[in-house]
C-alpha cells in the first residue's frame, strides 16, 4: 500500500497563511478587523431593530386605543428604543409649548379649551420632521462601516494578491526555477487575500442593504404617525374662526 509523503501533501489554509510574508499577513489581520467589526455592527443593529419594531407596534396600538395623550405620553417614557415613541414625545412636548400649559397641568392632561393657530401647527410639524430626522441618523449611525467595508475590502484583497505573486515571482527568478510546483504554492497563498476580502465584503454588503431597507419601513411608520398627530392636534386644538 502506497504511503503519502508529507512533504508532498498539500499545505492547509492555516499553514499557507503562517509561511506568507509579513506584508500578506499584515492584510489579513486588516481584513480580519473589517469584518469583526462589520459582524459586531450587523448583530448590534439587527436586535436593535427587532426591539425597535417590537416596540412601536405596542405603541402604535396604544396610541389607536388610548383617548388620553397623558397616558399615551407615559407609556412611551418606558419605550427605550421605539423611534415613533420618540417622535411622539417630541409632537408632545411641541404641542404644551404651543399652547402655553406647563408641568403642572400636564400631570392633569391637556386642556381642551386650549386653541392652536395655524402657525402653531407648522412649528408643530417643523419639529415632528426634525425628530424623524434625528431618528433616521440615529439607526443609521455606523451603517457607513458596514458600505466602507463592501467597497473596500475587495481592494484590499486585491492588494495583498497582488503582492504575494509579486514575492512569488521574485523568489521565481532567486531560484530560477519557474516550474508549476515551485510557482503553485506562493500564487495559492496569495489568492487567500482575495478570498478574505471578498469574506469581508459581502456579508457586510447584503447586510448594508437589509438594514437600509428595515430604516425605510422605520421611516415610513414614523411619516405616517407625524401625519396623524398633526391630523388629531389639528382636529382638537385648532384655534376654530369666530362666526360674526
Amino acid at each position: 500500500m502506497e504511503t503519502l509523503n508529507p512533504s508532498t501533501m498539500p499545505l492547509s489554509i492555516f499553514e499557507m497563511v503562517s509561511r506568507s510574508s509579513t506584508m500578506a499577513k499584515a492584510v489579513l489581520v486588516l481584513l480580519l478587523i473589517f469584518s469583526i467589526v462589520s459582524w459586531a455592527i450587523i448583530l448590534t443593529k439587527f436586535i436593535a431593530y427587532r426591539k425597535a419594531k417590537q416596540e412601536d407596534q405596542s405603541f402604535l396600538r396604544v396610541f389607536s386605543q388610548s383617548s388620553s395623550l397623558v397616558n399615551i405620553y407615559n407609556f412611551s417614557q418606558k419605550l427605550k428604543y421605539s423611534p415613533v415613541a420618540r417622535v411622539f414625545l417630541t409632537g408632545y412636548s411641541e404641542l404644551y409649548r404651543y399652547s402655553g400649559n406647563n408641568e403642572q397641568t400636564r400631570e392633569a392632561g391637556m386642556a381642551r379649551e386650549v386653541a392652536l393657530s395655524e402657525q402653531d401647527l407648522k412649528g408643530i410639524g417643523l419639529s415632528l420632521t426634525k425628530a424623524i430626522n434625528h431618528e433616521i441618523e440615529r439607526l443609521a449611525h455606523r451603517l457607513d462601516f458596514l458600505a466602507t467595508t463592501g467597497s473596500t475590502t475587495p481592494f484590499i484583497g486585491l492588494f495583498g494578491t497582488v503582492w504575494g505573486i509579486m514575492h512569488s515571482f521574485r523568489m521565481i527568478g532567486v531560484k530560477g526555477s519557474a516550474s508549476i510546483g515551485g510557482v503553485a504554492p506562493g500564487i495559492a497563498e496569495a489568492l487567500i487575500a482575495t478570498a478574505a476580502g471578498l469574506f469581508a465584503a459581502i456579508p457586510a454588503v447584503v447586510f448594508y442593504n437589509y438594514l437600509n431597507a428595515k430604516i425605510r419601513g422605520f421611516t415610513a411608520r414614523m411619516d405616517d404617525f407625524s401625519r396623524d398627530f398633526l391630523f388629531m392636534s389639528e382636529k382638537d386644538f385648532l384655534r376654530k374662526p369666530v362666526d360674526y
